[in-house]
């Protein structure tokens, strides 16, 4: 049986998303310290306490445990999307839990991320980076088309849209790392976002969103 797909998350999704986030996290870390070619998966498990076999339920490589910071960003995206106001237009609710999720955890770390963006030149990640934001943006569609309503014009302007949003952040955070004095990363994003807006796609069959209630 399907799960409710607005249905708050259970104790166990939660404890398992906390683990992938710390095997993501440490896979990361190792790999800024040491390089990617000398991490090795037990390495990584190590780091976190758990077993070889633990992480591999998780992620089927070190290069998948480095890279899964982008796809748990978007996750707190659709997250976010979800509780916004049923009130709020389409592309209001999508451009605030943008903003929000990636305001979460503040500016990002100049330094951390240059280390990343070099380990994306490296040829074992490179697909892997590119598998990642193509998750990125379905995550995201799936999330506009549960707040707009299932339909075949909705599901091709939904991807539309993820990759409009998609493209401001990347745009913003690249922006923002090879200028020193550019403006923060989030102005930017903010900045992209309502400037795009005049050219969003229309989606039709708009339902009201429906909460789960709280007990």
């Amino acid at each position: 049986m399907p799960t409710d797909p607005v249905a708050p998350l259970g104790l166990r999704e939660r404890k398992k998303r906390a683990a992938r986030r710390a095997m993501s996290e440490a896979a990361l870390k190792l790999a800024a310290e040491k390089g990617v070619e000398q991490v090795r998966v037990e390495d990584i498990a190590s780091a976190v306490g758990v077993s070889p076999r633990t992480f591999n339920n998780y992620f089927s490589s070190k290069e998948e445990a480095i890279c899964s910071f982008i796809v748990e960003r978007q996750e707190r995206v659709r997250e976010a999307l979800r509780e916004r106001p049923a009130g709020e237009t389409l592309w209001e609710a999508v451009s605030a839990a943008t903003l929000e999720a990636y305001g979460s955890s503040g500016e990002p770390d100049r330094g951390t991320v240059k280390v990343a963006r070099s380990m994306m030149q490296h040829p074992s990640m490179h697909g892997e980076f590119l598998k990642a934001h193509a998750t990125v943006e379905q995550v995201l569609a799936e999330a506009i088309l549960e707040r707009a309503g299932a339909g075949p014009e909705n599901a091709l302007n939904a991807r539309l849209m993820a990759a409009i949003v998609e493209s401001a952040v990347k745009t913003a955070f690249f922006n923002w790392l090879v200028n020193e004095g550019a403006e923060p990363f989030l102005s930017t994003v903010e900045t992209l976002l309502r400037e795009a807006a005049s050219g969003v796609p229309s989606l039709t069959g708009r339902e009201p969103v429906k909460k789960p209630n709280k007990k």
